[in-house]
């Protein structure tokens, strides 16, 4: 009997889990290579180009929690296709490490086609940093 409410209990915080991922359409994530941890507390903007005027307007700004992450960027209920732009507002995270740093923020410029959920996090270091298109 433990066993099946163990089950249960787990398919039902995997289900919510699941739920709160799919009403936003943009998550991120930030992992220290450095120190082989995620970097909480980190200030990530989100911004969104006006193809007609080819500038920048800023959509949210949110901290990262204390896994390193930003869940929600990008209610699913509307249309968010365009151009964006994160930028990954760093040398105060580094600051707060004691570590000297190269990158005082870093941008990551992608595009959304679809109502497909994106995720784009970062791998940092204090003189380098990384990222893709993960899920």
């Amino acid at each position: 009997m433990r066993k099946l409410i163990l089950c249960l209990v787990f398919a039902l915080a995997a289900s919510v889990a699941f739920a709160q991922t799919n009403t936003y359409q943009l998550s991120s994530h930030i992992l220290d290579v450095s120190t082989g941890t995620p970097a909480p507390g980190v200030p990530v903007r989100l911004e969104k180009l006006d193809e007609k005027t080819q500038s920048w307007n800023q959509i949210d700004e949110k901290i990262t929690d204390k896994d390193g992450r930003i869940k929600e960027f990008l209610p699913s209920k509307k249309d968010n296709k365009g151009i964006y732009r994160l930028r990954f507002i760093i040398a105060d995270y580094f600051k707060s490490q004691k570590t000297e740093s190269f990158y005082p923020f870093i941008e990551v410029v992608f595009q959304i086609k679809d109502n497909n959920h994106y995720h784009v996090p970062i791998t940092l270091s204090p003189y380098g940093y990384a990222t893709y298109r993960g899920n």
